[in-house]
């Protein structure tokens, strides 16, 4: 197991020498000088793990090395000996760049070994976090979007060209289209990448508990308020906070999240004191919310803060040349527990394309899990996919109008009825993939089937 290394910058010799026996026998490997010039020409021929300066030394004193030093290697770990007790050059030698200082002392040279540990370990811990977030910056750059349809690369240059900014982006699009995707992207290629991203789902938790869930609450703010909660926009502090399925979020929290966006500024629930915040708001929805507004159950100021720059990520049918590719990504992440898998054939894939895909890139990539974990090895053909998927799609013949006319509102809700009885039984009355083949909510098909009284054939 390689020492790490220590440079220590001493004008005092008897110290010096003391508590370079001392890190040797605790195992680190000791470099010396006797001024900060010397010291210099050593980190010149080689990097050292952890820089020991004494603060007041002839000539170049430990604050302005330590300041050299940080021009050569902003990632150096300094860390400052004084004699004096000055606690003024001491605070200048850390906004100069010293991880800490410590005071000269013969008696206890085990606190030197202590505090570099403290610092090897900070940049072990600093070096994780920004492999980390090279792997996110990775995983949702421009190029790991799989895709490459001319609806997929036009929305992704708009992605490209506002990234950098802290312009607010409404990003719409279909269930399943990819437009948490699109928001990290857009975070991870900002400024914003090395701060938090923070994701909530607006359309998944309940009234009353979404705005403690945004904004936090003060102890005693309502029952079972035992202590003090940090909401999300304090967490994105610096960040950026991604709003999905906005279009759920009621009036009262709306104008709530117009203050937000307008001040910069938003109260705990439960106090009267308004907190800071710098935010970057992306929000997503899969609704019309123009169609919101005019029914007035959505803002229309929200709307215009929200879509400074609106982005639509297009629905996979119509991209169906990305599915190939989108099968064999997502073929590539199942091998990793299937090795055998070999692919999908022709007919499989024909079907595949073919497929109106209503639950869009998430209801592809959960087929492809299904039928790997079923399949496991050799090729995916037709006989092994979901009969929804297979079965021939019903066309729609054009409705000739009779001379005496019809009764409008009865052809168009027998049209409706069939149309529901036929996704109910294609998925074996399962109203919630009925309700992703028919391109609507459950609840707004469940209420249709509770209203029109239908029931399985039995």
């Amino acid at each position: 197991m390689s020492r790490n290394s220590v440079l220590l910058v001493d004008d005092d010799a008897v110290f010096r020498a003391a508590l370079e026996r001392h890190l040797d026998r605790e195992g680190y490997t000791v470099a010396v000088a006797g001024d900060a010039e010397g010291g210099l020409e050593l980190l010149h021929e080689r990097p050292f793990d952890v820089v020991l300066t004494d603060l007041r030394m002839p000539g170049v004193d430990g604050t302005e090395l330590v300041r050299r030093i940080r021009q050569l290697d902003p990632e150096a770990l300094c860390i400052v000996v004084t004699g004096f007790g000055s606690p003024e050059r001491s605070v200048q030698a850390l906004r100069a760049g010293a991880f800490w200082f410590i005071e000269k002392n013969y008696e206890s040279l085990e606190t030197f070994g202590m505090l570099i540990e403290k610092a090897l370990g900070q940049r072990r811990l600093s070096g994780r976090n920004r492999e980390l977030q090279r792997q996110l910056q990775v995983r949702y750059g421009f190029d790991n979007i799989v895709g490459h349809s001319a609806g997929l690369r036009g929305t992704l240059d708009e992605v490209r060209k506002v990234a950098g900014s802290d312009a607010t982006v409404l990003v719409l699009g279909e269930s399943g289209v990819g437009k948490e995707l699109i928001a990290r992207a857009l975070h991870y290629n900002s400024r914003r990448r090395d701060q938090p991203f923070v994701a909530v789902n607006c359309g998944a938790i309940p009234e009353q508990l979404l705005e403690s869930e945004l904004f936090g609450h003060v102890r005693g703010a309502f029952t079972g308020a035992h202590r003090d909660r940090e909401g999300r926009f304090r967490t994105a502090h610096l960040g950026t906070l991604f709003l999905d399925e906005i279009g759920d979020m009621t009036p009262n929290l709306q104008a709530k999240l117009l203050r937000v966006l307008q001040e910069h500024e938003f109260e705990p629930v439960g106090s009267s004191t308004p907190e800071r915040v710098d935010v970057r708001i992306i929000a997503a929805t899969n609704q019309d919310l123009a169609q919101l507004i005019r029914d007035r159950r959505f803002r229309q100021d929200l709307y215009f803060r929200l879509s400074v720059v609106p982005i639509e990520v297009p629905p996979l049918r119509r991209r169906r040349e990305d599915i190939p590719l989108l099968v064999e990504h997502f073929l590539n992440l199942q091998r990793r527990a299937y090795p055998d898998l070999r692919g999908v054939s022709d007919f499989a894939m024909k079907r595949l394309t073919e497929y109106e895909w209503p639950g869009n890139v998430r209801e592809l990539e959960n087929l492809i899990e299904r039928t790997a974990l079923l399949t496991q090895k050799g090729w995916i053909g037709e006989e092994d996919l979901p009969r929804h998927v297979t079965q021939e799609r019903p066309v729609v013949e054009r409705f000739a109008l009779p001379p005496d006319g019809v009764d409008f509102s009865a052809v168009v809700d027998d049209f409706e009825n069939e149309l529901i009885v036929q996704a109910l039984e294609a998925t074996g009355w399962n109203k919630k993939q009925a309700a992703e083949l028919l391109g609507l909510k459950r609840t707004t098909l469940v209420e249709k089937i509770r209203a029109k009284k239908l029931e399985p054939s039995s």
